[in-house]
């Protein structure tokens, strides 16, 4: 949710990547932005589609 709303917020990548992900963007600009992406674009679908899921099925067993 905390990606959700600094993208909402239009907080730059970099930010959210040091703050949210833990990631210095300096050090590895590469990887914190891969990073950064694929949690955004895990955390849209989750918030769009995947708490269905979850609420339909419960917690995925294993």
């Amino acid at each position: 949710m905390r990606l959700l709303d600094a993208e909402a917020d239009k907080a730059d990548w970099r930010e959210i990547a040091r703050i949210v992900l833990g990631l210095d963007p300096t050090v590895e600009p590469d990887r914190a932005r891969r990073t950064f992406e694929s949690h955004l674009t895990r955390a849209k679908w989750l918030a769009g589609h995947g708490y269905r899921d979850l609420l339909r099925n419960g917690w995925p067993k294993q």
